[in-house]
C-alpha cells in the first residue's frame, strides 16, 4: 500500500545551519532514501522550492483568485513529499521513524494514499452517459452548435 509522507521543516532553523551542516543533513537523508529504494519502499518523491515561490489558488466571487505565498503561514513549511510503499501504517511509521531528517527537527505527516480508481470509473461512466445524451441533441460543426431535431 502507498503512503504519502509530507515532510515539514523549520525554515529559520535550516537557514541558521552552516553550508557544511546542510550538506551533511542532505547526504545522510539521501543515503536513507537510497536504502528505501534498494528495499522496494520508495515509490516516489519530490522536494519543493521555498514557500515564497508558492501561489495559492481559491474560488472567490464566482472566479479563481490567487494569493502569493503558501496557503498557511506557519513556522514549519512543507519541504517535500515522499511516497512510501509499506504493508500498513505501522510499517510506514517504522520506516519513517528511521529517517535521519527527524534528528534535524523535521516532521513527517504520514497518510495512506487514497484509492480513487472506483470513483474515477463511476465518474467516467457518468460523463460518457452525459456526453452520449448531449451528442444526440447537439452536433458541433466548426466551432458552432446546431440543434438536431
Amino acid at each position: 500500500m502507498k503512503y504519502v509522507c509530507l515532510g515539514y521543516y523549520d525554515k529559520g532553523k535550516f537557514d541558521g545551519m552552516t553550508e557544511g551542516e546542510q550538506n551533511a543533513m542532505f547526504d545522510i537523508c539521501f543515503e536513507y532514501d537510497d536504502h528505501l529504494r534498494a528495499n522496494g519502499h520508495w515509490a516516489g518523491g519530490e522536494a519543493l522550492q521555498s514557500p515564497e515561490t508558492a501561489l495559492t489558488l481559491y474560488w472567490k466571487n464566482g472566479k479563481v483568485a490567487t494569493t502569493d505565498g503558501p496557503y498557511a503561514e506557519t513556522k514549519e513549511q512543507l519541504g517535500g513529499i515522499l511516497v512510501l510503499e509499506a504493508r500498513d501504517m505501522n510499517h510506514a511509521v517504522q520506516l519513517m521513524a528511521q529517517h535521519p531528517a527527524l534528528t534535524y527537527g523535521n516532521i513527517f505527516e504520514i497518510r495512506p494514499a487514497g484509492d480513487m480508481n472506483e470513483i474515477m470509473k463511476a465518474s467516467e461512466q457518468r460523463r460518457r452517459k452525459n456526453t452520449a445524451r448531449s451528442c444526440r441533441r447537439i452536433w458541433c460543426f466548426v466551432g458552432r452548435f446546431q440543434r438536431r431535431d
